[in-house]
């Protein structure tokens, strides 16, 4: 299981870029867009809850990363609390420490 399911997902993602008529196809894809936003919110959180019980199990962010096929960034992310996207994550600072 998994993969079928993603691929599922795909092809009706697929359907949805095929409709011809423009506006109900922006439609479509504005309905989809809305429930995503929510959805990623959910799913965000249970992938956070596993990473942080997979760490308590004592597996290492490294390990981590490669058991759920994400970047090592994510996984490090959820224990810093950073929750945005990777083009928004805070630059570190190149200014030198006060003298």
């Amino acid at each position: 299981m998994g993969d079928e399911e993603v691929q599922q997902v795909t092809e009706a993602l697929d359907v949805v870029e095929r409709i011809e008529d423009l506006e109900q196809r922006v439609r479509v894809k504005s309905r989809i867009m809305a429930d995503q936003v929510r959805r990623n919110r959910v799913w965000a959180e249970e992938r956070k809850q596993l990473i942080q019980q997979l760490h308590e199990g004592g597996l290492s962010y490294r390990e981590i990363a490669a058991r759920l096929e994400i970047k090592l960034s994510t996984v490090q992310d959820v224990f810093r609390g950073y929750t945005g996207s990777g083009t928004a994550r805070p630059k570190k600072s190149t200014a030198e420490p006060p003298a």
